[in-house]
């Protein structure tokens, strides 16, 4: 009977938010009644997983690695895991960059899915750019190599799975970063190499123990649709592999969530290129308040907004700043050389 009464109140809700001019939606009132509705759609929605990425997804958060690797000293090798990895989109657009903007240092990089089918995918990094093929039949022994490949590039890829993987590049970008065929490309074989591709679950302590400390940990897209308890329970346990002093990347959580676990854990967010990050992915700012993947608007309306709108954090280490309060941590900007 609740859910029910809620039902119909976001309905109605979703009617009106329609209707309301766009300076009131983005007033202090208006942002407050979004994430009324938020919270609800959150609470009582059906969360599912998907598959579906998009290469150079969100181009502030390239930039900041770069930047972040360009001020680590100790060594030249720089270890990343980057977890619920997907079709590897994300996996070869930060290496792309990374390997590009520093050819001296040698990226040991771990690759982590929980599922095998697109571990195997990700890993042949052969993408197809025909169009979609919800069309092809449903068979797996009826279709051939180049409609399998079809199918699992467009798989989970927006409304009616039309959404191109490719849809953020410039053509300059696919020609660096990939080898053309007729109706498909493939990642060239320098960034294909060095990447340990894994099974695994982020919610396990053992993949903890088997990665072992990383630089950089990118946990990026996948704990919003996880149920609220079981996301934080996993957003606490990868923080235990950046090692001291190390970066974690997460976005794609509920706000709610990474803000009480960054606060309890004392993590010091990184202040550069806050905003253009929060703001990189544009389709989550579309999906706000009335879908539970969709992302609240920047504010600084709140006196923990410098927790709050973080994707990237600093873990332990001498650099990180006391918790002045219950409610606030010392933000940090990037020291440029």
């Amino acid at each position: 009977m609740i859910r029910r009464f809620i039902e119909l109140y976001l309905r109605q809700s979703r009617r009106i938010w329609k209707r309301l001019p766009r300076p009131f939606k983005n007033s202090r009132v208006g942002r407050s009644y979004g994430r009324h509705l938020y919270s609800l759609v959150c609470k009582y929605a059906s969360r599912n997983q998907s598959h579906g990425t998009f290469f150079l997804r969100n181009r502030p958060e390239i930039d900041l690695m770069c930047r972040l690797v360009g001020q680590m000293t100790g060594g030249s090798s720089v270890g990343i895991s980057i977890l619920a990895c997907s079709k590897g989109a994300e996996v070869y657009s930060f290496l792309w960059r990374l390997r590009s903007y520093r050819p001296d240092l040698h990226f040991v990089v771990q690759a982590v899915d929980i599922s095998q089918e697109i571990i195997d995918f990700a890993k042949e990094g052969a993408y197809s750019i025909a169009a979609s093929g919800r069309w092809l039949p449903l068979g797996p022994a009826a279709i051939s190599d180049d409609e399998k490949l079809i199918r699992s590039t467009h798989k989970d890829q927006g409304v009616n799975e039309r959404e191109s993987i490719f849809q953020r590049m410039y053509p300059s970008e696919m020609d660096a970063m990939f080898d053309k065929g007729v109706n498909s490309v493939r990642i060239k074989s320098w960034l294909r190499e060095g990447i340990t591709w894994r099974v695994g679950d982020a919610s396990d302590g053992a993949l903890i123990e088997e990665l072992g400390p990383q630089d950089i940990v990118v946990a990026n897209r996948f704990l919003c649709h996880m149920d609220p308890p079981a996301a934080e329970k996993c957003l606490r346990n990868i923080a235990g592999l950046v090692r001291p002093g190390g970066y974690l990347f997460v976005s794609g959580v509920d706000l709610e969530i990474r803000t009480r676990v960054a606060k309890d854990l004392n993590w010091q967010p990184v202040t550069e290129l806050m905003r253009e990050i929060h703001e990189g992915d544009s389709s989550l700012g579309q999906g706000w308040p009335f879908n539970w993947w969709g992302l609240e608007p920047f504010s600084q309306d709140r006196p923990d907004w410098p927790i709050r709108y973080a994707a990237v954090f600093q873990i332990g280490g001498d650099g990180v700043a006391a918790c002045l309060d219950a409610r606030y941590i010392q933000p940090v900007g990037i020291r440029h050389s």
